[in-house]
């Protein structure tokens, strides 16, 4: 292996990543960056809130796993619905309509994959830095589906298609 390819190991606790304030819902913390892991994959953990949903999209250059950790989501995934609990996995392949909706009562925790890491533009522009002080539940940050939308334009990773495919639920 090359120096130029050479990547280095990657160990991050529970709690180790930098946290990003998502625009579309909820708190990344990021695992392994597109630059560390040489752009094989990117992965970071998602924590999010009751009612927080996606709109229908597809990732044209990467496919999407995600891990649920701790809760449930409602994914509608290729024209179908799934529900996925903690311990469960969907996958989406690259160019395949899809969207989620945390439907625990607690909100979620998952793991977010792609691969390979070509996304990651997209999630930094449509985020910003947790300040180390800053004690907010992952459903208080900052919400601005437009600066989402504008991240997709100019960075691409992702394809927005339209609103969710499901109800948005009102209260839990």
């Amino acid at each position: 292996m090359s120096e130029d390819t050479a990547r280095a190991s990657i160990v991050r606790s529970t709690e180790e990543g930098e946290r990003r304030w998502f625009y579309g819902g909820g708190q990344h913390i990021w695992k392994a960056t597109s630059e560390e892991t040489n752009g094989a994959f990117l992965l970071f953990e998602d924590r999010m809130d009751f009612g927080k949903v996606t709109p229908l999209h597809i990732h044209p250059d990467s496919d999407e796993t995600m891990i649920v950790l701790e809760g449930e989501i409602r994914m509608h995934l290729d024209g179908d619905d799934y529900v996925i609990e903690a311990g469960g996995i969907a996958s989406a392949p690259r160019g395949v309509p899809h969207a989620f909706m945390v439907s625990g009562a607690d909100g979620a925790r998952l793991l977010c994959l792609h691969t390979p890491g070509c996304c990651q533009a997209f999630y930094w522009g449509a985020s910003e830095p947790v300040a180390a002080d800053d004690v907010r539940a992952p459903g208080e940050g900052p919400v601005d589906m437009d600066r989402v939308r504008q991240s997709a334009r100019v960075n691409g990773g992702i394809e927005i298609l339209g609103p969710p495919p499901f109800a948005v639920p009102t209260h839990r």
